[in-house]
């Protein structure tokens, strides 16, 4: 994972953000507190970098929920639509090796690593749809189990309808609609 510094002006930025998205959409988060989430950012200034990146290519960080066991915020990307940053990408590494011709630029598994944040499960993606709506345009890559992945494939969600579809795909395809959301525990 690269871990970059950044600016304390890119902080200053990057904080003024959040806090404003925390404050405008209290619905996600009802019962937690900003000095809470502002005193863990920062105790661990090392999850800013990972934030900060989620931001950049589009995500829309917020928090989402308080998980007592671990301690910890949880923050998903909220942005309406698949992360217009990290679109186009096939499902992981051995997808992007194995196309022969037109190959994507990355894939979402290694952007995800490298952004220091995990890929949404499709619980956690079903889970972010209670709190609005997202992907009504778009599709985000979720975590795939081995035995689907072992076949070729990979999972992939969207809202539509009125509820949250599952689908597969060959891992190596990629779309420019669809895209990965992640999640950062801070």
């Amino acid at each position: 994972m690269n871990m970059e510094k950044l600016l304390n002006e890119q902080r200053e930025e990057l904080m003024q953000t959040l806090k404003a998205r925390f404050d405008n959409n209290m619905h996600r988060h009802h019962d937690l507190k900003w000095e809470d989430v502002l005193a863990k950012l920062e105790a661990q200034p090392e999850k800013l970098w990972s934030l900060n990146e989620m931001e950049r290519t589009g995500g829309e960080p917020d928090v989402v929920e308080y998980d007592d066991q671990g301690g910890e915020f949880i923050f998903y990307d909220c942005s309406e639509e698949s992360p217009k940053g990290r679109r186009s990408y096939c499902y992981d590494r051995e997808a992007l090796e194995s196309r022969k011709a037109n190959k994507p630029e990355n894939n979402a598994i290694d952007v995800a690593a490298e952004m220091g944040i995990e890929i949404l499960t499709e619980e956690e993606y079903r889970a972010l749809q209670k709190l609005g709506e997202f992907d009504k345009k778009t599709s985000s890559w979720v975590q795939t189990p081995d035995e689907v992945r072992s076949l070729g494939g990979a999972l992939f969600c969207d809202y539509r309808f009125g509820q949250v579809f599952l689908y597969h795909n060959g891992a190596s395809s990629y779309y420019a609609a669809r895209g990965f959301r992640g999640s950062l525990k801070v």
